[in-house]
């Protein structure tokens, strides 16, 4: 640079610092770095905190959900042995990746979703189940009576079906039927029976965003209900009950001991109220008491 006040020119550098710099035509605003800086700064403690010890733990639930939205967002039904090879294999990675403070909850997280998935899979896989479509007349049917509910003006039955017959062929049979029969003709649990069947397939809500009867019986495994059309005949079974049979067998018999002694003491509405609340049974409850339970709010309980 020249100085104009001498004769004599003099060369002096090129000033530095910010007087020499060139600013970019764009800059970000101060403020807007301000803000960056204390709200990075503000989730790394969030952070901190929320990975303390102990507090990572009311995340697997919501992990696990995700999981279960996943199946729902799936365009076909997956395979269930790939989905619990799935489950299995996360939680195998979670647990060798224990000692790394990072990847462990990740990857228990991974393992928590992959859970939720495999868990969903297994059980739409144990609850699918063959449901009639159209009405079905004249069928023969036997199997053994796995439920029996006594009600007030005819019983019920639910049964599980070994051989059902029909002189038009079924789509599909099913597995488990729940029939209305004649009041105090119903066997007892653990029977093997025979009888001739009016069935229909599981009752659509009658009107939009209604009781959906269909959806309740499809999640008790009943492909079909009606109601018996002639008398109901015991005969042996072709083989011996399974476990599940037994075990309803036995509860049930305690349900009658139980029954048997709350009408033996108590009497009047009082039995009737006592008995459906601890077995079940509400055939011995009158018009008015039935009515007043549910006028006041109170029928729920009767049905669970």
């Amino acid at each position: 640079m020249a100085d104009a006040g001498r004769g004599r020119g003099r060369a002096e550098p090129w000033p530095l610092g910010d007087a020499g710099r060139r600013h970019p035509a764009w800059a970000w605003p101060a403020a807007w770095s301000d803000f960056a800086r204390a709200a990075a700064e503000r989730i790394r403690k969030w952070a901190s905190v929320e990975v303390g010890p102990g507090r990572l733990m009311p995340w697997l639930p919501v992990a696990f959900g995700t999981g279960v939205v996943v199946y729902f967002t799936a365009e076909t039904e997956p395979l269930l042995p790939a989905a619990l090879a799935l489950a299995l294999a996360s939680a195998a990675v979670a647990v060798l990746a224990r000692k790394r403070p990072v990847a462990f909850p990740l990857l228990l997280g991974v393992a928590a979703s992959a859970a939720g998935f495999a868990t969903v899979t297994w059980r739409s896989a144990h609850i699918a189940h063959p449901v009639l479509h159209h009405l079905a007349i004249g069928v023969s049917v036997s199997g053994f009576i796995e439920i029996r509910e006594e009600r007030e003006r005819a019983d019920r039955i639910v049964v599980a079906v070994t051989r059902i017959d029909a002189p038009r062929k079924l789509d599909q049979a099913p597995d488990r039927i729940r029939v209305t029969v004649r009041k105090g003709t119903s066997p007892p649990v653990g029977a093997f029976v025979e009888f001739k069947a009016r069935l229909s397939p599981p009752l659509a809500p009658l009107r939009p965003g209604g009781y959906d009867f269909a959806r309740d019986l499809f999640f008790q495994r009943i492909g079909a209900s009606g109601f018996v059309t002639g008398p109901i005949k015991l005969a042996a079974p072709p083989a011996p009950p399974g476990p599940w049979l037994q075990f309803a067998t036995t509860v049930s018999a305690m349900r009658g001991v139980i029954d048997r002694r709350i009408r033996t003491v108590l009497h009047g509405d009082e039995r009737a109220i006592a008995s459906a609340l601890l077995t079940g049974t509400r055939d011995a409850l009158t018009a008015p008491v039935f009515d007043a339970m549910y006028i006041s709010g109170l029928g729920h309980v009767l049905s669970i």
